[in-house]
């Protein structure tokens, strides 16, 4: 199947398994792919780092995308960690509050990158922004379900005074079948690259390599995304038994 190519995508860009299969999916349809990553005093900074080694990584796989992958930006957001006293802002236990929802939620936190990601696409002539927010596999964050984004999304045209696309193809993918995106999008070398690249352990873990990647194994981002892992191993197997 031939996927139309468009102009150009600003795209979310952390370091972690969403933001990098993601990353893939729009150098597959855009022409030119800028990233974004976000320093916010998150304890999992390490994930920034490790945007060099998949963007390296996703180079090599296809000629066309390092033809497409162009500049990536970082931008300080010291505020939000200072306005939040989260347990991912902060050294403090993770567990669940009284509201139902898990001390690891960042009040505002995908509303604030959307709408710095709008501005600095504003300014780059790119009206495409992809991001990772997920309704099916998720914490039960607010900002991450799909009504929240095209609410957003409506707001950003208004007040951009142009049309903003905001792109969620991980929305309703568990992440068994984010790792099928993966798959999909650059096989087996896609899947390794961002199993052992990436990084999603919300202590900022990476010393224990795991089947599914580096992480401390315990928190509910490492807990997550080794039952994904799991249940795209199995889907796989059982793929090859009816071939």
């Amino acid at each position: 199947m031939t996927i139309p190519v468009h102009d150009a995508a600003l795209v979310l860009f952390s370091g972690g398994q969403d933001s990098a299969t993601c990353l893939a999916w729009a150098l597959a349809r855009f022409a030119r792919v800028e990233t974004v990553g976000f320093s916010y005093g998150q304890r999992h900074l390490v994930e920034l780092d490790c945007r060099d080694a998949l963007s390296a990584g996703l180079r090599t796989l296809r000629p066309e995308w390092n033809e497409r992958l162009g500049d990536t930006h970082t931008l300080d957001i010291p505020t939000l960690a200072a306005v939040s006293e989260t347990a991912l802002t902060r050294d403090m236990a993770i567990e669940m509050g009284a509201d139902g929802l898990p001390n690891t939620f960042v009040p505002g936190r995908n509303l604030i990158f959307l709408t710095f990601a709008a501005a600095l696409a504003y300014r780059r002539g790119i009206r495409h922004i992809v991001g990772g927010m997920c309704e099916t596999d998720y914490s039960g964050y607010p900002d991450c379900r799909d009504d929240t984004i095209k609410a957003l999304n409506k707001a950003l045209d208004l007040g951009m005074g142009r049309q903003v696309e905001l792109h969620t193809p991980l929305m309703w993918l568990d992440k068994a079948q984010t790792w099928g995106l993966a798959h999909e999008l650059g096989g087996d070398d896609l899947v390794e690259l961002i199993r052992d690249s990436s990084h999603t352990c919300y202590l900022g873990e990476r010393g224990a390599h795991h089947d599914w990647g580096y992480g401390c194994g315990e928190c509910p981002a490492c807990q997550l995304r080794a039952k994904g892992w799991a249940g795209y191993v199995n889907t796989r197997s059982q793929a090859e038994e009816t071939d």
